[in-house]
């Protein structure tokens, strides 16, 4: 079986929008079901760590990412909040993918579902809390003194989408794999906060080995979190190979994510 080509999966999901887009809805409201303030803790959380993160780490250590010369405590914080929810979006796919074929059986078994949008729209939730989160960060960096250009913000939707490119093929991956293999859903926790080591949330690359950097140079994550960075913290050139090595990674990890799913979405039914 070959692998599909881009317009493919691209035209198969834009035929699906509607269910796509429906079903994210429902996953948003979920996650918030039950709470007094409800979809408000999708803007109040990440305002929450914005300003702890900028007490913490920006005012009390005092840390510094040494990319500016005259880098402040407010930079610190800025970028390392941006790297932590490109990370967290990343995380939350890895963590909750392998068991959401599992927790609907009854769309697997007893009804003619498109399978391939439950991850989607896990996915489409995390991504909704991600914009929010970049949002509050822009103004928090407006209202901390620290100016945004356009130029970063007409960047930051380039660098971004290889990210979701990658987090939308490992969620296709995981959560098809998640239904033969249960043990994926205890170890993704651990997995995640090793990517979060590994991609340079809260420490500058120049402090990397030579030798532990043979093997971080290869983490998308690590580049996509540096680009944009790059862009909306420190205003300085990109790294178009990077960006580029970040597309190719993106790319490869959609469509084999994909085609791992749609080759074994049809014993679902026969393990679940």
């Amino acid at each position: 079986m070959s692998a599909p080509s881009m317009a493919t999966p691209f035209h198969d999901l834009a035929r699906k929008r509607d269910l796509w887009w429906q079903f994210t809805i429902r996953t948003v409201e979920l996650r918030h079901r039950g709470s007094y303030l409800g979809i408000v803790w999708a803007v109040l959380t990440p305002l929450l760590m914005l300003g702890l993160y900028y007490v913490v780490f920006g005012q009390i250590f005092g840390g510094s990412f040494g990319v500016l010369p005259d880098e402040t405590r407010t930079d610190y914080a800025l970028a390392f909040f941006l790297g932590l929810i490109l990370h967290q979006v990343t995380s939350e796919t890895l963590s909750l993918a392998p068991g959401i074929i599992l927790a609907n059986p009854n769309l697997v078994k007893k009804v003619v579902f498109p399978l391939d949008l439950l991850p989607l729209a896990q996915l489409g939730a995390s991504w909704f809390n991600l914009l929010i989160s970049i949002t509050l960060m822009v103004i928090g960096a407006i209202a901390l003194g620290r100016g945004v250009t356009i130029a970063g913000l007409v960047w930051l939707p380039v660098i971004l989408l290889p990210l979701l490119l990658l987090t939308a093929g490992l969620g296709w991956l995981f959560a098809a794999l998640g239904v033969f293999f249960r043990d994926l859903g205890q170890i993704m926790p651990f997995v995640g906060q090793v990517v979060l080591y590994a991609s340079a949330v809260v420490y500058p690359l120049a402090k990397i080995p030579a030798e532990i950097w043979a093997f971080l140079k290869w983490n998308p994550l690590l580049h996509s979190i540096e680009l944009a960075r790059a862009a909306l913290v420190w205003d300085t050139a990109l790294n178009l190979t990077h960006l580029g090595y970040t597309y190719a990674v993106g790319i490869t990890v959609f469509l084999f994510g994909r085609w791992v799913f749609r080759k074994l979405q049809t014993t679902f039914a026969d393990v679940i």
